[in-house]
């Protein structure tokens, strides 16, 4: 099962990096989304698919393919944390994928993040040019 590693402190707490279960393959990097443990278990059951799951007392996080804030802004009280590196509260993985890929699809983690805190979806919008 995957474990966790001291790496620095966040905001004054140690910090830690959440590590992916040996088989499991990281070719997109990792990043983490984490929400309070109030809606682990919420997002958990609603995902059509999840990747690894750590949770601790306080929080929860997914982890998800690195750059899986870019054009996002995640709603608060969500926390996203490049590197997956998080405040050491000695997270434990929960659940661990069915398949090699240790991910969470961000969007629809985004979309129902979204939903639960009752905020409305926002990513900026690219110009689109017609070839025509």
């Amino acid at each position: 099962m995957g474990s966790v590693g001291a790496v620095g402190t966040v905001g004054g707490v140690g910090a830690t990096r959440l590590a992916v279960p040996v088989g499991l393959h990281t070719g997109l990097g990792c990043d983490s989304v984490g929400v309070p443990a109030r809606f682990g278990f919420k997002i958990l059951s609603r995902l059509p698919a999840n990747g690894c799951v750590y949770a601790d007392a306080d929080w929860w996080w997914w982890l998800v393919p690195s750059g899986s804030d870019q054009d996002l802004t995640w709603p608060m009280p969500a926390c996203y944390a490049p590197g997956a590196e998080i405040p050491d509260r000695r997270p434990r993985l929960v659940h661990h994928p069915d398949g090699t890929s240790p991910y969470t699809p961000p969007i629809p983690l985004y979309l129902l993040i979204c939903q639960l805190t009752g905020m409305a979806p926002s990513w900026a919008s690219s110009q689109v040019r017609s070839a025509y």
